[in-house]
């Protein structure tokens, strides 16, 4: 039985001395050929584990997950935000992982993937760094700011162990009513999007971290949330070919290794509801062999509503993936729909001869991606080093590289009123669902007095928080209001009959301001860190003249951009 390290040995340190010397040595030691061999040693089990990507529940390694690294020899682990208290630990965590998998026979490594996206996605938290985001990229138009993004992010994992990032987002902004992708995307525009993702990927692959671009063919113009739904996209073959698919054919051509299939509906190409993600002709005759795609697609999680949509249950969804298609499924939680996928498969797999020819396909796949991600001297770490965590998470220069880009993103959405001259009989309110706002505004406006609400109130407590807010507005001069979400916006709306004076810094994305002609004062920041709130502050207050972009043509609210 070849071993992955054998393979190893082999490339990095045979050939280079045997081919000059024995050209017909080197088809057999051709890398295809030797993972064809490492395949044909593998039993059911270990062909079906490498395509399952699983996560557990907890802040370490839960026995049910080692389990079925040990026994079942999956090829992956997700890392969840519930998974994570302090970074050390989480470290310590996957090395166990990993060397959890170095005990069964072939020694594969694992996959170690989290989505780290920057901005609104930031599954590992701790100390690692907190960006602006893609569309503050997108508002700056620069593809040093996505590389240099890349590259963060990028080396912030590697330290930590993780060796796949679901990462860059990827979608077209395109419909101002969808607010599940917002501050994700980079931009409206295909080619600047394209073009600023290519960047991203470039400077995170240089880290040895998988890059995986998402959601596939394109989320951007989706109605509804996949999580709880089959969201439709209404476009035809020419559309999605000009738009949605522009960033994956450029990036397809800088070899990025990996992709993620969405669970959305195009009924306009396809003539039926199924998801991408389950459609043999987005996967395998677009993607494939019209794209040229040659890395790994990878599902997004599989517990969500649109993925079992025209599937009788998981299994049956799963098999469905499988055979349209992706290269591995990704489950994020629940051990007993683990087994039942499992069993299901498991079956299939001695059933079906066609179903055994596309999971070794897979397996095919993964493997050289593993072997060239996995091994070699910029690898990521099978086993990280907890002093360098602590060290070097966040990057001492990470810091003031992102507060020049918040600072540079900036955008002005009404300039009638600023920049804000706040007169010593003034008194003032900072309103926001996020503290560091507060925080942040109160080191400007020390006199200011603070009113926070949260993000998401539950029913039964939101009237009274719209209620209260307008009573406490009644008694100021002046409110500095953060618009962030739909409730957010709710609370705002308490103000325009006020005889009181409201400006706006807007954060992730500021659709929400689209319809509110009546305020004449606002800007736009795109992340939730101090850095955005502190460039916020310092443009409505004329510290410096804004220069970001917004990088949405619908959300340009005001025509001084």
């Amino acid at each position: 039985m070849i071993k992955l390290k054998t393979l190893i040995v082999v490339l990095l340190l045979l050939v280079p001395y045997l081919v000059p010397a024995l050209p017909e040595f080197f088809d057999k030691t051709d890398p295809d050929i030797l993972l064809e061999e490492i395949i044909s040693s593998m039993d059911d089990t270990d062909l079906l584990g490498q395509v399952m990507l699983l996560g557990y529940y907890g802040l370490d390694p839960s026995d049910e997950i080692l389990e079925w690294i040990n026994k079942k020899r999956i090829g992956g682990v997700k890392i969840l935000g519930w998974n994570v208290s302090n970074l050390v630990r989480l470290g310590r965590s996957i090395s166990l992982m990993q060397k959890t998998a170095a005990r069964n026979p072939l020694e594969i490594p694992l996959f170690i993937a989290t989505d780290q996206e920057g901005g609104w996605v930031r599954h590992v938290k701790g100390k690692t760094s907190i960006t602006p985001g893609n569309m503050s990229i997108g508002a700056t138009g620069m593809p040093e700011d996505a590389y240099q993004t890349g590259v963060y992010i990028g080396r912030e994992l590697k330290t930590i162990g993780i060796n796949m990032n679901f990462a860059p987002t990827v979608d077209i902004s395109t419909n101002p009513d969808e607010d599940v992708i917002g501050p994700r995307s980079f931009s409206s525009n295909p080619i600047n999007t394209a073009t600023l993702a290519t960047s991203f990927f470039q400077g995170q692959d240089s880290t040895g971290v998988i890059s995986t671009a998402k959601h596939f063919p394109g989320h951007g113009a989706a109605v509804g949330d996949s999580h709880g739904m089959l969201p439709i996209v209404k476009a035809d073959f020419n559309t999605l070919w000009k738009r949605e698919l522009m960033p994956y054919r450029f990036l397809i051509k800088r070899g990025i290794p990996a992709i993620m299939s969405g669970h959305l509906s195009f009924p306009e190409i396809t003539g039926s509801n199924i998801s991408a993600s389950k459609s043999r002709y987005f996967l395998t005759d677009m993607l494939r062999e019209q794209l040229g795609f040659e890395g790994i697609i990878i599902t997004d999680d599989m517990v969500m509503t649109g993925a079992l949509i025209g599937s009788k249950n998981i299994e049956e969804a799963c098999y469905t993936a499988l055979n349209a298609g992706n290269d591995i499924i990704m489950i994020s939680r629940n051990t007993s729909t683990y087994q039942q996928v499992w069993d299901y498969l498991y079956r299939k797999l001695q059933e079906e001869d066609s179903f055994r020819n596309t999971i070794t396909a897979s397996v095919m796949r993964i493997l050289k991606t593993k072997l060239k991600y996995l091994t070699g001297d910029n690898a990521v770490s099978l086993y990280p080093d907890t002093d360098r965590i602590i060290k070097d998470i966040p990057a001492p220069t990470g810091e003031k590289f992102f507060l020049d880009q918040a600072f540079r993103s900036v955008s002005i959405l009404r300039n009638d009123k600023l920049p804000v001259k706040i007169e010593n009989s003034e008194t003032v309110l900072l309103a926001a669902p996020y503290r560091v706002f507060l925080t942040e505004g109160k080191k400007r406006i020390e006199r200011a007095s603070v009113y926070y609400f949260p993000f998401v109130p539950d029913k039964e407590s939101e009237k009274k928080f719209l209620a209260d807010f307008k009573l406490e507005a009644k008694n100021f001069d002046r409110v500095i209001f953060c618009l962030a979400n739909k409730f957010s916006l709710k609370m705002l709306k308490t103000l325009k009959d006020l005889d009181i004076k409201v400006t706006v810094i807007s954060t992730l994305t500021p659709v929400y301001l689209l319809e509110e002609a009546w305020i004449n004062s606002a800007v736009a920041v795109y992340g939730t860190g101090y850095e955005s709130f502190m460039a916020g502050f310092s443009a409505i207050l004329g510290d410096y003249i804004p220069t970001g972009i917004v990088p949405v043509d619908s959300l340009r609210i005001q025509g001084t951009n």
